[in-house]
């Protein structure tokens, strides 16, 4: 792979790869490893760091606001993106064309996740709110929704004064709330959010057993009883051979990845262990899927859908006999021979891989080892 490839070498080995998908920040490549997150303006051959921010602790999980502006866009641009870490902690990460990189650290002790932060997302929509909530997901079964910008300093019990959603720095700094979290318990460890963006009330939330719920968090809590999936999962989805496999104490240790087409509502992809499947919410067939595949004997890992060529979706190989490897399918043709792309050679394996969001040739960025690698498929 030569030919419009790019290379960053993190130093650190990469656990978590994001690509922005704003229109106005489509070139903008989030990377984090061991102790930092680092974002980059990708733009072939050549890639440009615009932020780096230090976390101090291994991060597990990325999330873009919907806010961010690549400074290929504009003069004001701004880099905002939420992290999680290995110690449950979040943290806001914020730098702009006036500011330099700030760090604002939330959602930890009694407060927060008490379990690996699997996967975040910002909420959906198209107004003003979809940058003030993020979602989190975690092995302690939780789906926490965290207000960015609340009402009340729940630290003090007084009004938070007024916070617009700029970041020019105020005259006189006044000490940020921390956000608040409305949160909804599941049955079983959680292992993506997903939003759309023409819902700002759902989310799409999977388990490790075969499960994936479409929730509405802004359900009323005065008729459905907080804390409950039962009552606020507007359809439940399920693989029913992962589902099987799990009520047998058969499990995959690569399972549970879902992510939600953005053209369309209806269409909701996942691999489970060595299959993957899409629903149409449009056909619900009791919750089973409408089309299902193998890719991975082995198992899969990660579940992508290509935002520019929305009938390809790829999933990843975890397992490093097979090096790193990624298989791009179309959803027209889900039983034909997959398009391999052999990244590397064992011992490497697929840390994390995301499309990039910029129109023209699909692109990729994968993590293995220290190194991203983003690419046009079909370059080899």
């Amino acid at each position: 792979m030569d030919n419009g490839v790019v290379r960053i070498n993190h130093g650190s080995d990469v656990f978590v790869v994001r690509a922005c998908s704003n229109d106005d920040g489509a070139d903008l490549l989030a990377i984090a490893g061991e102790h930092s997150v680092e974002v980059f303006r990708v733009s072939p051959p050549i890639s440009e760091r615009v932020a780096s921010f230090h976390v101090g602790r291994r991060i597990t999980a990325l999330a873009w606001s919907p806010r961010s502006i690549s400074p290929s866009s504009s003069d004001d641009w701004v880099i905002e993106i939420t992290a999680a870490a290995s110690d449950f902690s979040l943290h806001l990460l914020t730098k702009s064309s006036t500011s330099s990189e700030n760090t604002f650290a939330f959602g930890g002790g009694l407060s927060g996740h008490h379990g690996k932060v699997n996967d975040m997302c910002f909420c959906g929509g198209r107004d003003q709110d979809n940058a003030r909530y993020v979602a989190t997901v975690a092995d302690d079964k939780m789906l926490m929704v965290w207000d960015l910008h609340p009402a009340l300093d729940i630290s003090s019990g007084i009004p938070s004064p007024d916070r617009s959603m700029g970041t020019d720095a105020p005259s006189s700094p006044q000490p940020r709330p921390q956000p608040t979290a409305y949160v909804i318990s599941f049955p079983h460890p959680l292992v993506t959010v997903n939003c759309h963006q023409f819902s700002s009330k759902d989310f799409l939330v999977s388990d490790c057993r075969g499960s994936i719920f479409l929730t509405d968090w802004r359900s009323d809590p005065e008729q459905s009883e907080q804390g409950s999936w039962k009552h606020s999962s507007v359809i439940e989805l399920v693989e029913p051979h992962a589902l099987a496999k799990s009520l047998m104490g058969i499990s995959s240790q690569w399972t549970g990845f879902a992510a939600w087409r953005q053209d369309n509502v209806d269409i909701v992809g996942a691999t489970y262990g060595s299959r993957f499947s899409i629903w149409d919410l449009s056909k619900p067939q009791g919750g089973k899927p409408l089309q299902t595949g193998i890719s991975f004997p082995e198992g899969g890992h990660q579940f992508r859908w290509c935002p520019t060529n929305p009938d390809y979706f790829a999933v990843a190989s975890q397992c490093p006999t097979k090096g790193a490897v990624i298989h791009i399918h179309d959803m027209n043709y889900v039983h034909a021979q997959p398009h391999v792309i052999n990244i590397a050679p064992r011992p490497h394996r697929v840390r994390d891989f995301d499309f990039m969001a910029r129109r023209g040739n699909p692109a990729l960025a994968v993590a293995y080892g220290v190194e991203v690698v983003v690419f046009p498929i079909g370059v080899e």
